[in-house]
């Protein structure tokens, strides 16, 4: 957000005073999705894993090459004192897919189906995601509200304006709707892969591809109709009073 310079000791002016909720949003929209880099970030790894299976047949090998990419991610941004967020949101991600994958193992599964349990913890957070973003949008308190809570100074205050709830409303669908996407699309691919309608090499190549793609660039398409939903209008966003003390 561009806001016009106050020398210092000078009163507020019209244009610093009235803050619009579609600039707060895609500030903190941005900042929730790292930009380009943090969604490449995001991905490195899974390609990594995907190739290398593919390629190898070593599942021990993807992992542990997927896990040294993000590390190396890691190493770069903290050499280049920037956020390590990201980074370590994809190693999280890593080591729960790692998880799966070991229970996999121990309860008696092939390497095949192992490979797929990689992607499984993906698939459940987009659709538990979904649900509840969804749930917020019914009952009327859509979550992105909260980021407009956040900076007016009570959490809630801005639900008493139905504009602000309604707009809200709005770019919570478009937030939601990639993750809702993500498991129609790699929710039958996994089944058919560890049920056998699906060669499970075919099934983790083709899980390894959406991931990617349905990955950064369908987030980037759903932030681009956010900030054209944004850009079209311009709800003037008041903050609450601090209480005076006394």
């Amino acid at each position: 957000m561009s806001e016009t310079a106050v020398p210092e000791g000078a009163g507020p002016t019209r244009s610093d005073a009235v803050e619009t909720v579609e600039s707060v949003v895609r500030q903190r929209l941005s900042e929730a999705l790292g930009g380009r880099r943090g969604m490449i970030e995001a991905a490195v790894p899974t390609i990594f894993f995907t190739v290398l299976w593919l390629t190898t047949r070593e599942l021990r090998t993807a992992l542990i090459v997927s896990v040294a990419a993000a590390v190396a991610l890691l190493v770069v941004r903290i050499v280049q004192r920037s956020t390590v967020q990201f980074v370590v949101n994809a190693l999280v991600g890593i080591g729960i897919g790692a998880l799966f994958v070991t229970l996999s193992a121990r309860g008696g599964a092939s390497e095949e189906e192992q490979a797929l349990a990689y992607f499984l913890p993906g698939i459940l957070y987009n659709a538990g995601y979904a649900v509840v973003m969804i749930a917020t949008i019914l009952i009327g308190w859509p979550l992105v509200g909260f980021m407009v809570g956040s900076v007016m100074g009570d959490p809630t205050e801005w639900h008493q304006d139905k504009q602000i709830v309604r707009l809200c409303g709005r770019l919570s669908w478009l937030l939601v709707l990639p993750c809702v996407v993500r498991v129609v699309a790699q929710g039958p691919v996994y089944l058919s892969g560890r049920s056998g309608a699906l060669d499970a090499d075919t099934a983790v190549a083709v899980l390894g591809v959406l991931k990617i793609v349905m990955g950064w660039p369908l987030q980037v398409a759903a932030l681009t109709a956010m900030v054209w939903v944004l850009g079209r209008n311009h709800t003037p966003l008041e903050r609450k009073p601090a209480v005076e003390a006394g």
